[in-house]
């Protein structure tokens, strides 16, 4: 490096540094006036200016998300004319050439497999929702079935990450870390946005999950999700050491923070912000994580409403009480992962058993939201990453069958938070196969959760690597304003 280019990067550094420092020290003295605010002195924290963007109808959200796809013909998409066509080779004029995965693409034969469970109307609206899901029936007037949710991906990782990013590339924030990031926090005392996972009886080899599912991507790393663990440490590293006072942990925690902002002055590295609030808030949940993870004062009626498993720390009834009680401390995103709908093969043994997992505790959540007054403002979403094929994956038998991925329509439901209860959006074609009317791209359903919380995802970017990013990708996507009030 010569004299004159060495001048000039030292210049530079220089002033990035003291500019820098100029800026981040207006963050770093804010942060500290607020660093041990009670989380009722000021409701919400940390919203970006401007948000939101109009009136919203849902301050917060419960993402049920069922990892491996269920499948529509065996839950919401009701198709009773199947039965005629059992084992009959699926039309080429209906498939139209779709992409295989390579489980079926070798197979010589599609034939016809129609759903060996029953249907019932329910509600007053009279949804068809499968005899699978019993308890799901009974709050039919409670949700919004969109049966017309289709996506791009054909394989499990890069279609849950579209889901959850808005991109099949691995690398985005997830939608939750966008909503942290606009909107902010209600409670400072828990994290804005929580994940927890739970494993469900219908395939043990379920999908993996990975940690960037609930990432913040290319946004600061305090808007990533917090896994909630179902063990004795909920959160990693949380509790304080064995011997350790408070009085001396709060003291070593002042300390690690007069280091990090004498870094800070030398970098202007706005991560070691983050650092900072993150101490902060793991020493504020010592004590509120474990009032949160605490049941025992849930009563008996309460505990019965979400089935037996609810006894047991990382089942998916377990997770959906918890999503309550963050929902009651105002957790602004709750993220929940149920693994094991990937039913390639013994779908109607394994789907029993997933539905056995979750229908219960489902209805349960929604109740238990509505009774203490909480749905209205809370929008929840249940669904998983893509649909399932009409034609059998191997061999067809009377009591057996099982099928492969399908983006091109599949089923979820939304309740509370601003959308119209008891209603059915969208239709599919007599194979359960092409959608023909009301199509909802997966990121027209992120840009309808979005508008729900007051953000018009047009207007919620970032600037990465020249581009102004948002959740909803560079393509036209809208709000479904048919399904809302």
């Amino acid at each position: 490096m010569n004299r004159l280019t060495f001048t000039q990067h030292a210049n530079r550094r220089a002033f990035l540094r003291q500019s820098g420092v100029g800026l981040g020290a207006v963050a770093l003295g804010s942060l500290f006036q607020t660093g041990h605010a009670n989380s009722t002195e000021s409701r919400t924290s940390g919203a970006l200016g401007g948000l939101p963007h109009h009136t919203p109808t849902a301050k917060r959200v419960i993402y049920l998300f069922q990892s491996g796809a269920p499948s529509q013909f065996e839950t919401f998409d009701y198709k009773p004319g199947l039965k005629a066509l059992r084992s009959t080779e699926l039309p080429d004029s209906v498939r139209m050439g779709q992409r295989l995965t390579g489980m079926t693409a070798n197979q010589s034969a599609f034939p016809i497999a129609p759903s060996m469970f029953d249907f019932t109307q329910s509600g007053e609206a009279g949804t068809w929702i499968s005899d699978l899901l019993p308890y799901t029936g009974k709050i039919a007037d409670e949700l919004c079935v969109i049966r017309s949710i289709h996506t791009e991906a054909i394989n499990h990782d890069p279609a849950i990450t579209f889901c959850q990013t808005g991109s099949q590339l691995a690398g985005r924030p997830s939608m939750g870390a966008w909503v942290a990031y606009g909107l902010g926090t209600l409670n400072r005392d828990l994290p804005t946005f929580v994940s927890l996972i739970s494993r469900g009886m219908g395939r043990a080899a379920g999908q993996p999950l990975y940690d960037r599912l609930w990432g913040s991507g290319f946004l600061p790393s305090k808007y990533q999700g917090v896994k909630l663990r179902s063990s004795k440490e909920p959160v990693l590293y949380l509790n304080t050491p064995q011997g350790i006072s408070q009085a001396t942990r709060r003291g070593m925690l002042d300390d690690i923070a007069e280091m990090n902002r004498q870094k800070f002055a030398e970098t202007a590295d706005p991560e070691i912000l983050t650092r900072i609030e993150q101490y902060e808030l793991a020493f504020r949940m010592q004590a509120t994580v474990p009032e949160l993870t605490d049941i025992s004062g849930e009563t008996k009626q309460v505990l019965d409403m979400y089935g037996p498993d609810v006894h047991k720390p990382g089942t998916y009834a377990r997770n959906c009480l918890l999503a309550r009680r963050m929902i009651q401390r105002d957790v602004r995103f709750v993220q929940l992962y149920h693994m094991g709908w990937d039913q390639h093969n013994s779908l109607p043994d394994h789907m029993s058993k997933q539905c056995k997992d979750t229908d219960q505790p489902s209805a349960a959540l929604i109740r238990d939201l509505q009774q203490r007054g909480l749905l209205e403002d809370t929008l929840v979403i249940w669904g998983g990453e893509f649909g399932r094929t009409v034609y059998c994956q191997g061999k067809l038998t009377k009591q057996d069958y099982g099928r492969d991925h399908h983006p091109r329509c599949f089923s979820i439901w939304m309740s509370g938070g601003g959308v119209k209860p008891g209603i059915v959006y969208g239709k599919t074609d007599d194979f359960g196969y092409n959608i023909v009317e009301n199509p909802v791209h997966v990121n027209d359903l992120n840009a309808t959760i979005l508008h729900c919380l007051g953000i018009d995802h047009n207007r919620l970017t970032v600037k990465h690597q020249g581009l102004e990013t948002r959740l909803t990708g560079v393509t036209k996507h809208n709000p479904v304003h048919d399904i809302l009030i």
